[in-house]
């Protein structure tokens, strides 16, 4: 068995084993890290050796740390690296690569259709019957999205929403509340097959999906990292936040929001959550824009977008693709059905 993981913001692990007898053996590990001293590499195949298939990644993790020399040092993966690794090869994950990516930047929709459309993507790719997506979001009207799991009267002031015109919306995936306005953020999901997961905790996973972006966002002169759990970050403050959901139907869902100039007045009449936080940070007016992407970069947003376009297609190649006429149709039909009513928007009141 043969499991690769690429450490986001570090370097390539590389394991290959067999399993005899329901027990890791021949054990390899390889990569483009650097470790000393030399000796701890026999050691971590050693420690390896023997243990059950079954085992899961904390139990990996500990038996290659306790095989480590006390001076060892280990620079661009870790023990929890090697872990991940070899739960991806017995999980028999795949990798980016093994996919035809396709790439979608098209037309804006309705809040509440861009809800359906991440759901019948997803769908689509878990069945095969649509390649692996990344999809670039376009907004031409505001919108409040909350998490799966959220509470309507206690994320949102539906009374301001309605006033400046925000469609109210909820996502199937968890998380927090995102606040929508034309040219004001950057989002996109990722339509995945959960095999290019296999092997990881949620965790681990987010930081892996969105490894691409931070590499495009860095080329750019941002100095931008992932801080767990689902937060793209820089010294300047939060860029945007993940979410994931993964589907029974054999496909991950994984989208960002980045914030690229946004009203931060604006922000906290809507969002209830929005006032908590400033009043948590002591600042009694938002007062100012919300614009990380914008002032780190001089950029527009467009052209922010046609770099993170032009990273993934080299780093993943992806081909041109868009919405068909068909997805749509299941989309605005999940609309009527789910996403538009209030027995979905008020699951949680």
């Amino acid at each position: 068995m043969h499991g690769e993981y690429k450490v986001p913001g570090g370097k390539l692990v590389v394991v290959d084993l067999d399993v005899i007898d329901g027990r890791i053996q021949n054990f390899r590990l390889s990569g483009d890290f650097f470790l000393e001293p030399d000796s701890a590499l026999a050691l971590i195949n050693g420690a390896v050796n023997g243990l059950t298939e079954d085992s899961d990644a904390a139990t990996i993790s500990a038996q290659v740390q306790r095989a480590l020399p006390t001076d060892a040092v280990l620079l661009g993966f870790s023990a929890d690296a090697v872990a991940v690794a070899i739960r991806r090869s017995l999980a028999r994950a795949t990798s980016w690569t093994d996919y035809d990516w396709q790439l979608i930047h098209g037309a804006a929709y309705p809040p509440v259709v861009q809800m359906a459309l991440d759901q019948v993507l997803s769908e689509e790719v878990g069945a095969g019957t649509r390649k692996p997506t990344l999809r670039i979001w376009e907004w031409n009207e505001p919108g409040v999205v909350i998490g799966s799991f959220q509470s309507v009267k206690n994320e949102v002031d539906i009374d301001n929403a309605a006033k400046y015109g925000f469609q109210v919306v909820r996502r199937v995936s968890g998380g927090g509340a995102m606040f929508m306005e034309a040219g004001s953020v950057i989002t996109y999901s990722i339509y995945a097959p959960t095999a290019l997961v296999h092997g990881m905790t949620f965790a681990d996973s987010y930081a892996f999906l969105d490894e691409w972006v931070i590499t495009a966002l860095k080329s750019l002169g941002i100095d931008a990292s992932y801080q767990p759990l689902n937060d793209i970050t820089s010294p300047t403050g939060k860029i945007g936040g993940a979410a994931q959901k993964r589907l029974g139907t054999g496909a991950v869902l994984h989208h960002v929001t980045m914030s690229y100039d946004m009203d931060g007045d604006r922000m906290v009449e809507v969002l209830r959550i929005g006032r908590e936080k400033m009043s948590d940070k002591g600042t009694k007016s938002a007062n100012k824009r919300v614009d990380p992407l914008r002032s780190q970069t001089g950029l527009s947003r467009a052209e922010i977008i046609e770099r993170m376009e032009q990273t993934f297609t080299r780093l993943y190649g992806a081909k041109p693709s868009e919405v068909t006429p068909k997805e749509l149709a299941r989309a605005e039909q999940l609309v009527a059905e789910k996403f538009g009513t209030d027995e979905w928007l008020y699951r949680v009141p």
